[in-house]
């Protein structure tokens, strides 16, 4: 008997209670998530409320604990982690999902083990060393970094740019799996034929704060255009940070020659809401709604073939497909460590979707980690290019030297 199979043995019960259709008002286990805020990334807790809205809350009943952590988690850690591991006094908590896994998580999720092995700790987009979260968790769901370092300069080549400029800060440069991806783009830049840029931006965690490192994006954008694409050539940014990404939509929407491929965490929602000024509360939750509300704006605004992003959020369906995992898990509807079966609960949340992926594998030792799946979807161009809204980048092979 596993691991897996003995945490949710307990459970078979559980199963047995909902398949004879035991209603939400007295919910036979619970499931916490634990999300940023709004003003760190919104999509994150959306997917989380989303979760609540179809599970229903504890408090009235039903299965969804939601909490989320400061602004400022970096200097906040100790505080962060007692949160989480206090999920652990509820005798009916049997799942805690963490989104984004930010630096902590991998302690938290250690700590609820010594207390609660019953309990099952997942975590989505992890900020610590893929080793290290994978040894505390018991499933990880990461965008698939190796794959992206080579298809965001290919989608940008398709886009007609002829640089790429990557903007990111130490901290972010620190973790394994942007430092990775960082470097697996600059090859990739060199073999298709565009030229890599880094630059610099202040971290949103430090003194200067969110508004301050948006600033600096608004001051600086201007100046990299003129540098990188100085006749006008287009030029493609990427950013690390979620928080700087409407900034850098204001600036590139507002040139001839700006590319933007998609978010670090692909969404419609991630930057162009604010970078367009729309208000897209009468359109909340309906993916397919929002995005022609946004490519409207966008091809308005002369910006058709040079902004991209994925169909539906991946925070939002992190939080809500990694809960819903969770949930399945639990009423024994899925299986551990199944690519299928996480597929099929994130494809509750992006209906007709396209998800492409496997478990990472460690560039040190070659090992397989079958608890971290690395998962991504196809890049979704506003206006298209060359009459195709759609660049089919899960169909993109991409070099095995990459991913090594």
């Amino acid at each position: 008997m596993n691991g897996w199979t003995k945490a949710l043995a307990p459970l078979l019960p559980v199963a047995l209670l909902l398949a004879c259709g035991r209603g939400r008002g007295d919910a036979p286990f619970h499931v916490g998530i634990v999300t940023s805020t709004v003003s760190q990334s919104e999509d994150e807790i959306r997917g989380a409320q989303a979760l609540m809205k179809a599970y229903g809350t504890v408090a009235q009943g039903g299965m969804i604990q939601h909490l989320t952590y400061p602004d400022d988690f970096m200097s906040q850690q100790e505080t962060f982690i007692s949160s989480v591991v206090s999920l652990a006094d509820d005798p009916r908590m049997r799942a805690v999902v963490v989104n984004q896994a930010i630096p902590g998580t991998a302690e938290a999720f250690r700590r609820i083990h010594a207390r609660r092995r019953d309990i099952l700790c997942l975590a989505g987009e992890p900020h610590e060393d893929p080793l290290v979260i994978a040894g505390a968790a018991d499933f990880t769901v990461a965008s698939d970094f190796l794959s992206r370092g080579y298809t965001i300069p290919w989608a940008a080549r398709q886009m007609g740019a002829r640089a790429l400029v990557h903007i990111s800060f130490p901290r972010h440069m620190s973790y394994e799996t942007l430092g990775r991806r960082r470097a697996i783009m600059e090859a990739a830049c060199q073999e298709l034929g565009l030229r890599f840029a880094f630059e610099s931006a202040p971290d949103p965690t430090s003194d200067v704060g969110v508004a301050g490192a948006q600033q600096f994006i608004l001051e600086k954008v201007p100046a990299w255009l003129r540098k990188y694409g100085p006749d006008g050539e287009r030029v493609a940014f990427f950013c690390t940070n979620d928080a700087q990404v409407e900034p850098l939509l204001k600036r590139l929407l507002a040139s001839g020659n700006g590319v933007f491929v998609e978010p670090d965490l692909p969404s419609p929602l991630m930057g162009y809401p604010g970078a367009l000024g729309l208000d897209l509360s009468r359109e909340a939750g309906n993916f397919p709604a929002l995005l022609a509300r946004i490519e409207a704006a966008v091809v308005a605004r002369g910006g058709a073939g040079r902004f991209g992003t994925w169909p539906f959020s991946y925070g939002f369906t992190t939080s809500a497909g990694l809960g819903e995992y969770a949930i399945a898990l639990l009423q024994g509807r899925a299986r551990p460590n199944q690519l299928e079966d996480l597929y099929a609960a994130f494809g509750r949340w992006t209906p007709g979707s396209r998800w492409s992926g496997a478990p990472y594998v460690d560039a040190a030792t070659g090992v397989r980690v079958r608890n971290l799946a690395l998962v991504f979807m196809d890049t979704y161009v506003f206006g298209g290019v060359r009459g195709d809204r759609h660049l089919r980048t899960t169909e993109v092979k991409v070099p095995r030297r990459y991913l090594q």
